[in-house]
């Protein structure tokens, strides 16, 4: 791993809160030259002549493994790189004034809002131009991701499951067994806190579980059978189906000095150094995505760790899609060349070449594979079948393979126009009724009529 805090979206660990960037407009070639907003292309599958991309922010071996596949099936191709990271208000001011270039990297919350304000193209052409099957290439939650209006709009890459990795160490030693940090059984899961919180003066020294309440709000709130939005993408934030998720939140908080101090203390915590939560024994239990394995992969010795998946209400295994992806903006002077980029980008011979690479990469370090997880069922299975071999630590085998195993329980949050401002209402709402200064049912309302003033924004309802 080349830096932990720092992830490009075009890497194996893809953290989905970071984007990444690479642009330099310059004249399109092939026959997808001079091709602009609403233009029609028929998306050649022998595309020529320059391509420019933007938010590729420093790729890392997977992602350049992934770029040398890519080149090497469309040698035709004359590629321009800029790697600034990716910036909404940028991009919207380029897209107004012409200058844009082939390809786009962002989180896919982003891609439904740019469909509906016509700044980037539908893609449903591409696909069948190239006789892709999106549902057949990804997994269906993912495609949901980039899925509005019963069109297409961005090929997707990455899918970072959460899980809930246990501090052996210290749930052991409370006398609990990995089966009573289950988040489908309440009651059972504040015993398990209660059980492990210590605090010193009113104030936390170790977390019985760090739920992280704001990062994670919509897995707590759709796992406990809520929906952030309807059919249309329209916010649903005040449907009383959010409350049960909500409310679990302020009981796992309260029940650990509440939420101010427990939001005081995971700020404070070296999430990727050395004195780590696992190390320092600082949480016995903690949600996290599939990519903080990786961080923790090099302190096997120092911490003894274990996984459960996060269960929904109903009891069962349950994730939610987060992820980037890859878009043409409207504008564009090459679409062809992009369209073929991107599907080559996410083929199975990419993630192969970037399998492989990764391999490569912990035999040199020494460190562990924890595997790819790509957005794509088939891409996932070879590079576990052929490159996650056993680490020697039982405990972290059975962490990498729980993420493995939840793959298949993912869920969509749902496409919608205001995809990051219901985001942002929802974190809202989250902090203001664990803070207490709003019950579950106002802070949600008020999230809600936020949300709803931006997806009429958008869709210039209202």
């Amino acid at each position: 791993m080349k830096n932990a805090r720092r992830t490009p979206l075009l890497t194996g660990l893809a953290l989905v809160t970071a984007t990444a960037t690479l642009a330099a407009c310059g004249p399109g070639g092939g026959n997808g030259g001079g091709a602009g907003a609403g233009d029609p292309t028929d998306f050649t599958t022998a595309p020529t002549g320059e391509l420019s991309a933007w938010a590729f922010d420093n790729a890392d071996d997977v992602g350049e493994a992934r770029m040398a596949y890519a080149a090497e099936q469309l040698s035709d191709l004359e590629i321009t790189m800029d790697q600034t990271s990716f910036d909404a208000q940028k991009f919207t001011t380029r897209v107004a004034g012409g200058q844009v270039p082939d390809v786009v990297q962002m989180d896919r919350r982003f891609v439904p809002t740019y469909a509906a304000q016509g700044l980037i193209l539908p893609l449903d052409a591409c696909y069948e131009a190239h006789g892709v099957e999106a549902d057949e290439r990804f997994y269906d939650f993912v495609v949901d991701d980039v899925e509005w209006d019963d069109q297409l709009w961005a090929v997707p890459q990455f899918y970072q499951p959460p899980a809930i990795i246990l501090n052996t160490r210290v749930t052991e030693a409370a006398g609990l067994t990995d089966e009573q940090f289950d988040t489908s059984k309440p009651d059972q899961l504040l015993q398990a806190v209660a059980a492990t919180y210590q605090a010193e003066g009113g104030t936390p020294t170790r977390l019985g579980f760090d739920p992280v309440a704001t990062g994670q709000a919509g897995l707590w709130v759709i796992g406990m059978g809520g929906q952030l939005t309807d059919e249309e993408g329209r916010p649903t934030l005040d449907d009383p189906s959010n409350h049960a998720g909500v409310e679990l939140l302020k009981q796992i908080t309260d029940a650990q000095g509440g939420y101010a101090q427990v939001k005081s203390f995971t700020d404070a915590f070296d999430t990727f150094g050395d004195a780590n939560q696992y190390v320092t024994d600082q949480v016995a239990a903690q949600v996290n995505a599939q990519w903080y394995p990786n961080v923790l992969s090099p302190y096997i010795g120092q911490v003894q760790l274990r996984a459960v998946p996060f269960r929904g209400a109903d009891g069962e295994p349950f994730s939610v899609a987060g992820g980037s992806a890859f878009v043409v903006p409207a504008g564009a002077q090459n679409p062809d060349a992009a369209c073929a980029w991107m599907l080559a980008l996410t083929e199975l011979g990419a993630w192969e070449a970037a399998g492989e690479a990764r391999a490569a990469t912990r035999a040199e370090d020494g460190g562990i594979n924890t595997g790819l997880f790509t957005g794509s069922p088939e891409a996932d299975q070879l590079v576990r079948e052929r490159w996650v071999v056993p680490s020697g630590d039982p405990g972290f085998d059975q962490v990498i393979a729980t993420y493995y195993d939840v793959l298949d329980y993912g869920r969509t949050y749902g496409a919608s126009p205001a995809g990051q401002e219901i985001t942002n209402a929802l974190n809202n709402a989250v902090t203001a009724a664990l803070l207490g200064d709003a019950t579950v049912e106002e802070a949600l309302a008020d999230a809600q009529h936020a949300a709803e003033r931006a997806y009429e924004n958008v869709t210039a309802e209202g």
